[in-house]
């Protein structure tokens, strides 16, 4: 069984089947939107890609338990560090480490970027992203959107060098898209990442993240910071073009789900205290038929 949160331990090996059915159910148990989105890969492509989503959602979790320490939620996420290590010397324990390791060969998914993400949930924890720089906040959007874009589409099908460069434009899109949506949700866990360059050309000095949230010059920070996000997706756009179509089709179908999700919040005006912006049922079944994920 795996214990969320609690970092690496060990465990019995599983066969590869039992393994395949457990760090599934984890990524659906999730919730996740782009479940359906890696269904449509191929048996090898998409075991590696729920790994993939796995092993993200599994560090991403420690950072957000209130429920524990900073200084223990530090110490599983360096237990994740040496688990790293494990996939690529032969010894991986825990059972979404142990997924991971055949993709790390098969798809030469790099080490340095499932390092990346931890590096990048670490700045989580602590005031590290209390009104970033511009340069500390592109780092973070690398190390938790981009690496994981890096990861995936090395998943998603045959690799060619222009498909970095969709993950770094859309791994951006779609970090500063998350920003702009939960920035209110952000503030009550003491977290900011609107960036210190926006706010102050705004005239916003406060440091507390629920005192910035009142200030009446916050939306034209969150205007040019949709602004930003816009120029990401559409250099995604452009570089897809140029990656073999099919290898793209997940990747699409993130890009139309959250350009959708930033249409919604600049409609309404980025009013404060309303409902969590999300798409309907519908909606997200009707972008996966339209990305070719899930036939008419």
């Amino acid at each position: 069984m795996m214990h969320p949160h609690s970092g690496p331990e060990v465990v019995r090996p599983f066969g590869p089947d039992e393994l395949a059915a457990l760090i599934e159910e984890r990524v659906k148990r999730s919730g996740t939107s782009f479940y359906w989105g890696m269904r449509v890969l191929g048996s090898e492509r998409r075991r590696a890609a729920y790994a993939i989503y796995a092993f993200c959602r599994e560090v991403d979790d420690i950072a957000d338990d209130e429920g524990i320490e900073p200084d223990e939620r530090r110490r599983r996420l360096e237990s994740w560090r040496a688990e790293v290590g494990r996939i690529y010397d032969g010894g991986a324990t825990h059972p979404i480490a142990q997924a991971l390791a055949g993709p790390a060969v098969l798809y030469g998914l790099a080490r340095e970027d499932l390092l990346a993400v931890i590096d990048g949930v670490a700045m989580d924890i602590g005031d590290e992203v209390i009104r970033p720089s511009l340069a500390l906040l592109d780092l973070y959007c690398d190390r938790v959107a981009c690496a994981v874009g890096r990861l995936s589409v090395r998943a998603f099908g045959p690799w060619i060098p222009e498909c970095d460069r969709v993950a770094a434009s859309l791994g951006r899109a779609l970090q500063l898209t998350n920003i702009l949506r939960d920035v209110e949700e952000d503030a009550g866990m003491g977290r900011l990442y609107l960036p210190d360059e926006l706010l102050t050309a705004y005239g916003i000095r406060d440091n507390d993240p629920k005192a910035i949230l009142l200030h009446p010059a916050l939306t034209l920070v969150q205007r040019d910071l949709a602004a930003m996000a816009r120029r990401h997706f559409a250099e995604a756009e452009q570089a897809m073009a140029a990656c073999p179509k099919r290898t793209m089709r997940p990747a699409s179908l993130m890009r139309a789900t959250y350009q959708a999700i930033l249409d919604r919040l600049e409609a309404r005006a980025w009013s404060r205290g309303a409902p969590r912006v999300g798409l309907p049922a519908a909606l997200k079944l009707w972008y996966a038929v339209r990305h070719g994920l899930i036939p008419m």
